[in-house]
């Protein structure tokens, strides 16, 4: 990561909230040990997600590949447990 990389991270993070508050981006995760970063898109093509992701002050960097998820489940789609009190 250079000088210009860590120039361009604010401007990133800002464009990734946007997508993530438009309901775009439905997660977005970095690791720094692997330096992979994986995003889960809504979009109906790879076209759409591949022009959201050009958009990326950091695409530059990115070597990226496209693959549609077939199921997706994580712990914030699930009812909250019942409490009884």
């Amino acid at each position: 990561m250079d000088e210009e990389f860590m120039t361009l991270v604010p401007p990133h993070r800002t464009y990734i909230n946007y997508l993530i508050n438009k309901s775009i981006i439905d997660s977005y995760a970095v690791s720094m040990e692997s330096m992979t970063c994986w995003i889960t898109f809504h979009a109906n093509t790879r076209e759409e997600v591949e022009a959201y992701i050009e958009k990326s002050p950091l695409c530059k960097y990115w070597q990226f590949h496209i693959e549609e998820l077939f199921v997706y489940d994580s712990q914030q789609y699930r009812l909250p447990t019942v409490q009884l009190n």
